[in-house]
């Protein structure tokens, strides 16, 4: 690997990173406990970042949390809007995903199909 090459790795990282931790309209955090990890939560939260980035969405914060107690419902997903009920998916796979963020985060519509509750 040369030095332009760990430029552009480092450059994503930091990217990543600054979705995940500021303040944002629209926060998006994926299951990441045992159960998730291996119903394939790594590659649902994968999706929701290169989604993100990919559409400039720089008010969407995409982070992770631990067991969700839902085990059968991996992976689980939790959508928070100012003054709006959280919304909860679940089984979410990368295209359910890439569905999320069209219908629900950039168009404001709740994938109905994927929820579990609206808390």
């Amino acid at each position: 690997m040369n030095l332009e090459e760990l430029k552009k790795i480092r450059e994503k990282a930091q990217r990543d990173l600054q979705l995940r931790q500021k303040q944002a309209r629209i926060r998006i955090v994926v299951g990441m406990g045992t159960s998730g990890i291996a119903a394939g939560a790594r590659e649902v939260l994968k999706t929701f970042l290169e989604e993100i980035g990919r559409r400039g969405l720089t008010d969407v914060v995409v982070t992770q949390t631990g067991e969700k107690g839902l085990a059968s419902r991996e992976p689980i997903v939790e959508v928070y809007e100012e003054n709006k009920p959280v919304i909860i998916y679940g089984n979410i796979n990368s295209e359910k995903a890439k569905r999320i963020v069209v219908e629900h985060v950039v168009n404001g519509n709740p994938v109905t199909e994927f929820a579990i509750e609206a808390i």
